[in-house]
């Protein structure tokens, strides 16, 4: 019995050490926060790991690990709907991501997309962040989100055009006449 379980933990460590760099840009991206993410995606694995076995047997465990993350998310995000809109001022503006180029530039960047997001309804910017930041299809996201792909296609629709509109973040993507 003792061999299965560590088997069963051996595997819930693999899938979880590499899931967890993807997830937490993720969940960053949906509350604005350095400290609400990485609680986001630890609540997120908590749960996964008590049903594990269903996870593992899943067609797709990422996405059934989505859905637990957006279902968390929006649990958290109905108890403190402030706390969620309006990020603190004292936290990080991105946790660290890998890429090259102007550092300073990139983090005006990420600083001006992020303050957008915070600006968007749940719905909205959940249904940005899953179709653009994660690259899923209106399908796949609309599995995570639970709602139908009709929802997706509108929710991401009024975000984007929404984001299209704050003069902050037009003015960092159309910088010096070109476009990022």
């Amino acid at each position: 019995m003792g061999g299965r379980k560590q088997a069963r933990d051996a595997q819930f460590q693999s899938f979880f050490i590499g899931r967890w760099p993807r997830l937490l840009r993720t969940a960053f991206l949906l509350t604005g926060e350095q400290h609400a993410a990485e609680d986001l995606v630890q609540t997120t694995f908590e749960q996964v790991y008590v049903a594990w076995s269903r996870v593992a047997s899943a067609d797709d465990p990422d996405t059934y690990v989505r859905r637990v993350m957006i279902n968390a998310h929006a649990r958290r995000h109905r108890r403190r709907l402030k706390e969620f809109l309006a990020p603190r001022s004292d936290s990080p503006l991105v946790p660290e991501l890998p890429d090259g180029g102007d550092r300073i530039a990139q983090a005006d960047d990420r600083g001006a997309l992020l303050k957008a997001l915070s600006q968007l309804p749940p719905r909205q910017r959940e249904a940005v962040v899953l179709r653009y930041w994660e690259d899923l299809s209106e399908g796949q996201a609309a599995e995570a989100m639970g709602c139908s792909v009709g929802a997706v296609k509108s929710n991401a629709a009024k975000g984007i055009a929404k984001l299209r509109a704050l003069p902050g973040l037009a003015e960092t993507v159309t910088q010096g006449g070109r476009t990022r």
